[in-house]
């Protein structure tokens, strides 16, 4: 995992209010709070090109099932999970978001602490 993440003020302020909110486990709720507080704000065309975020395509390998799926991660209010497009509030969205390409994560999932990798990204138009 990054040192740091890097985030649009906008994801920023998303995720703080979903934590104010207590949408999250206990155990996502601390690695959120330590994240963004070491987090990097940017604009968003300042946003480095293979980091996760809103209106992303990410390939993700999850290594306790040697599998790899893609995600799409959207606003909350455009979630069509049957069409694949998750909110960017989601489980596998909080995870991984502010990281790059390349960065290995373990993430205490609501079915068990997981190790997932970000395969590649690709900006939604």
């Amino acid at each position: 995992m990054s040192d740091s993440i890097v985030l649009t003020t906008g994801v920023y302020d998303l995720i703080k209010d979903h934590l104010r909110r207590k949408k999250t486990t206990k155990e996502e709720e601390e690695i959120l709070l330590a994240q963004l507080k070491g987090a990097k704000q940017v604009l968003r065309k300042e946003l480095p090109a293979d980091v996760v975020t809103i209106n992303s395509q990410v390939r993700i390998k999850d290594y306790s099932s040697n599998q790899e799926r893609n995600y799409q991660f959207v606003p909350a209010s455009l979630e069509k999970v049957k069409r694949g497009k998750l909110s960017i509030l989601s489980d596998i969205a909080l995870a991984t978001v502010g990281n790059k390409v390349g960065d290995i994560i373990d993430w205490p999932f609501k079915d068990g602490e997981k190790k997932i990798e970000i395969m590649s990204v690709e900006a939604l138009n």
